[in-house]
């Protein structure tokens, strides 16, 4: 899931660098938009798992997004803008359908997770409402109340990693956020925030 490439023209370009932390790669200085928060230090040691069964109950709900994502093919070029989202538990738990919209109330996107109990994993997948085409998931699970999911692509011959996180959730807001990796995850660089707020 390359949620990266999917919104096109949501809003307007936000000037800035990428920010700095342990194991990033990342231009000199910070993004600025103080109604998102881009610190990040990963889990703790992975002493509490996620319940699998349950684990995206925190996003059911209506949801007000800001975003801060990084124009394609560039490296300090931001794209700021806003969405809104619908977010439906399904079968028990197991899955989560969510519905991104603009605005003006146009869809973007959505964003179906389900349950693997075999792998004990989850499964992110994302569609775009541009072309329909559903992307291949994200596998991950939640680890001391933070979701990292992973994918891989070849690019011209470079393997990519893509790391999607759920993070800083609470029963009021949550935070997703996705970094990509050339070097086997050695170093990341982000380039999408997104700062979810509970409507009702």
């Amino acid at each position: 899931m390359r949620r990266r490439n999917v919104i096109q023209g949501a809003g307007g370009l936000l000037a800035a660098s990428l920010v700095s932390a342990p194991s990033v790669r990342a231009a000199a200085g910070e993004a600025v938009d103080p109604a998102i928060n881009t610190s990040y230090r990963p889990a703790g040691k992975g002493e509490i798992t996620g319940r699998g069964v349950g684990d995206f109950d925190f996003l059911a709900g209506e949801w007000k997004i800001r975003h801060l994502r990084l124009k394609d093919g560039t490296k300090a070029d931001w794209q700021r803008f806003d969405s809104g989202a619908t977010v439906h538990k399904v079968l028990g738990g197991m899955g989560s359908i969510e519905e991104l919209r603009k605005p003006d109330g146009a869809y973007m996107g959505m964003g179906v997770r389900i349950w693997l109990p075999e792998q004990k994993k989850w499964a992110d997948h994302w569609t775009s409402a541009g072309n329909g085409v559903v992307n291949p998931p994200q596998l991950g699970e939640f680890i001391d109340g933070e979701g990292v999911f992973i994918s891989e692509e070849t690019v011209e011959g470079t393997k990519w990693l893509y790391r999607g996180v759920w993070d800083r959730i609470t029963p009021t807001g949550c935070r997703w956020h996705q970094s990509s990796s050339s070097d086997g995850g050695k170093t990341w660089e982000w380039n999408w925030w997104m700062e979810w707020t509970r409507v009702m």
